[in-house]
């Protein structure tokens, strides 16, 4: 099982505040993303897609229609089914995630590039139940690795809040999962750090920025063009990336202040969007420009 926890008290005296409705723990975890997380590495880069889902029969078992509180993806190899319950997560929460993940197919045809098809061919899919507390068979289940008939992996969380006496607002949460053996853990060695496949990327081209003070947008794009990575590319401005993010609510580069690239005439954010399919091109044009790169082993 890992544990996460995301919790400060700073010595004041905290009572119980729990979500009054399954919108509100919605809301909380839509403007807070990455309390989704499962990890460090694959399942921390978090993107909520959509929320309020309709599926036509979701409910196999009862023969009804069902809806998928939250859609997110991770590190745009998995997509990820998410089931909130405000009390706490029984069996019947399980069953009833299991049903959804059945409508795989309906959720792609709602949503055919939900998955960035230039780095990862075939998605894969986790199911995640949120709640306030878990049954402790569930959990030690969830945490031994459960995996639904079809092969799907499943986590469950637990979210608690509280408010102190000043009007503070505290969230704890808790993470039950056991990473799946089929998850692609590629991991690269770049200047004797280990690195995913976005981070890879990002650190090569930092460094090459910083080996050649005064390089323009269009000599790094020559050196590394957007074919690298696809159609999306390897990089962009930090404006056209924010704007993607903005009117899309698709997160597609780094673009929080410390990972920004300063060029000469321009701030560029570094493409997150990398799988088998695409790794292997940015590489090879890294290494033809003399940068050292291994698999991690």
């Amino acid at each position: 099982m890992r544990l996460l926890r995301h919790f400060t008290a700073n010595d004041e005296q905290l009572d119980p505040f729990p979500f009054k409705r399954e919108l509100s723990m919605e809301a909380y975890l839509i403007e807070n993303e990455g309390i989704l997380a499962l990890d460090d590495d694959l399942f921390s880069n978090v993107e909520i897609i959509d929320e309020e889902l309709t599926l036509k029969q979701g409910r196999k078992s009862n023969d009804t229609d069902g809806r998928i509180d939250i859609l997110t993806t991770y590190s745009q190899e998995y997509i990820g089914i998410i089931e909130l319950k405000l009390g706490q997560l029984e069996n019947i929460h399980l069953e009833q995630l299991e049903d959804y993940l059945l409508q795989k197919d309906q959720i792609l045809e709602t949503y055919p590039e939900i998955i960035d098809k230039e780095s990862v061919s075939n998605p894969k899919w986790i199911g995640i139940i949120v709640g306030s507390s878990i049954n402790s068979d569930l959990a030690n289940k969830i945490s031994n690795g459960y995996v639904t008939n079809s092969g799907v992996p499943i986590a469950a969380l637990t979210i608690q809040r509280y408010r102190s006496k000043i009007g503070n607002i505290y969230v704890t949460t808790d993470s039950y999962f056991k990473e799946p053996s089929t998850k692609d853990t590629s991991k690269y060695i770049f200047n004797k750090k280990e690195l995913g496949k976005g981070r890879l990327v990002l650190e090569v081209i930092r460094q090459h920025v910083e080996n050649n003070p005064g390089i323009t947008f269009a000599e790094l794009e020559n050196l590394f063009p957007p074919q690298c990575q696809g159609g999306i590319g390897v990089f962009a401005t930090y404006d056209d990336a924010n704007k993607i993010y903005t009117t899309t609510n698709r997160k597609r580069h780094f673009i929080k202040a410390e990972e920004q690239i300063k060029l000469s005439d321009s701030t560029i954010t570094i493409c997150s969007q990398w799988g088998i399919k695409n790794i292997g091109r940015f590489i090879e044009k890294a290494q033809e420009l003399g940068y050292q790169i291994h698999p991690s082993r």
